[in-house]
Parts: structure tokens; sequence; C-alpha cells
């Protein structure tokens, strides 16, 4: 990688500029009543995807501002196609992650905004409006906000895993997870103390800030854990695909983090079987 942190804090400004833009999309939408479409209604399956205007109009706000002051910027978002850029940089964006959350008007969905470099992440925000939390995260360390106040942010530290606190977004085999999968999730799930679910990336952002020690999911896309990386490591965690890879490196989008090597590590074994 070659790049000036002093550029990398410019674009992290840049960052939160776009999360404002963003949030007056999102937040005016919330708890409104809003149309909900389902993407695949189109298919043969019963399967459900959903989509609102509050994603749309986020995403095509934050593309507007990238395309207009770094127009050589590449763009990657769920709801859009991929623009190609001319530059190293590309914006990976997910405008609310948790639709599901966001349609039941559960305050657990968020925003989130990648940012990478040569296809490396390097910047990662996570916004959650409605109370009023960010996170960001780049050049090795994490910022976290809240009512105008702001201070560091780090995992717990954890390496028991019998005292971890544990995240999914969907325990079951009939969500996201194979039989295997769901299997593998209740081995650690019962070598744990507390298991919380539904929570999309807001659980990945309180795993930065020390309230929850492992997250765990699969079916997972690029626009969905791209901008958690950097702030999951910056915090001091680990983030690997189930296999201890680098994330995508599987076909299933698989994705654990946790505070610290020592735990990731144990619940690697634990999957392994």
């Amino acid at each position: 990688m070659s790049f000036l942190p002093d550029e990398l804090a410019d674009l992290g400004t840049f960052a939160h500029k776009l999360a404002d833009a963003a949030r007056a999309e999102t937040l005016t939408r919330f708890r409104q009543g809003v149309s909900i479409v389902n993407k695949l209604e189109q298919s043969a399956s019963n399967e459900f995807d959903p989509v609102t205007d509050a994603d749309r109009e986020g995403e095509r706000v934050v593309r507007a501002l990238i395309e207009t002051v770094f127009p050589d910027h590449g763009v990657l978002g769920e709801e859009f196609e991929e623009r190609k850029g001319a530059s190293p940089w590309r914006w990976v964006l997910d405008p609310v992650d948790g639709t599901r959350a966001f349609m039941c008007g559960t305050p657990t969905w968020t925003t989130l905004i990648g940012l990478e470099y040569e296809d490396e992440p390097v910047l990662g925000l996570i916004d959650q409006p409605f109370t009023d939390e960010r996170w960001i995260g780049f050049g090795g360390g994490v910022e976290y906000r809240r009512a105008g106040e702001t201070r560091p942010a780090q995992t717990s530290g954890l390496g028991d895993l019998s005292q971890a606190r544990i995240s999914t977004t969907d325990p079951l085999e009939a969500g996201y997870f194979t039989q295997d999968e769901a299997a593998a999730y209740a081995r650690i799930a019962a070598a744990s103390c507390v298991a919380r679910f539904s929570m999309d990336a807001y659980a990945y952002a309180l795993l930065a800030l020390g309230e929850i020690d492992i997250v765990l999911e699969t079916c997972l896309k690029h626009h969905d854990y791209a901008a958690l990386i950097p702030i999951v490591e910056g915090a001091g965690g680990v983030v690997t695909n189930w296999r201890g890879e680098k994330p995508g490196a599987d076909d299933r989008g698989e994705i654990i983090a946790a505070a610290t090597p020592k735990l990731h590590e144990a619940a690697l074994a634990l999957i392994a079987g």
C-alpha cells in the first residue's frame, strides 16, 4: 500500500460527511411506515430479501457525493451496480445493514461505509443514526462518537471462551446457517457465557466497544463486512472466515470476529469440531 497517513485522515473526515448525508435519508424514514419491496419476489423461491426507500436513497446520496468529490474513486454498493474507478481507492457501501431490523422498528440497523486501497480495507465507519452512535476505524485505531462526545474504542481483551458474550444474526438452520454451520455455532454458544441475536453489523460495533466478544455469521456479501474489518481490527480484535483465512476466501460469506487472538483460536477449534 502506498498512501500518506494525512490522506487517509482526510478521507476519514469525508466518510463522516457521507454518513451524515445517509442519516438525512435513513433516519427520517425510520418508524415512519416505510414501504418494503422483496427483491426476490420474481424468483421461484419463497425467500425474502427486503429493500426500502431508505436503502436506495441512502446509497444514492452517498454515491453522488463520492462521484462529485472523488470522481476517480470506485464505488461498490448493495443497491446499485458497481462503478469502476481509475484510482486504487474504492468505497464499499451498505446504507441500511439490517433492513429487517429497520422494517421492524428496532434500532440495530446501521449504515456501513468502507474504503479500500488496492482491494484492502483501510477505513471503516459504522453509524447508528437513531441512537446517535458512530464508530470509525483507520490507521490502527477506532474512535467512538455518541451525543457529541468522542473516545477511543477497544475490545474487551477477553481470552476465556467460557466468559464470552457471543452474537449472530440468526442461529437457526432455517435462517442463514446450513445444518453443519448451525451445529458449529451451537458448540460455541454452549461453551460461552451468553448469546444474543438479530443485531446485524451493530454486533461488530459492540464488539469493538468491548460489549460483545464474538460474532459469528455466514451468507455475508462484501458490502456486509468490508467496513467492519478496520473497526474490529483497529479496536484490537481479529476478523477471518471460519477457517482462519482472509474474509472473502470462501464461497459461504463466513465471518468470525473475536475480541482477542486467543478467543478467536478457541472459537475456530470448536468450529472445526
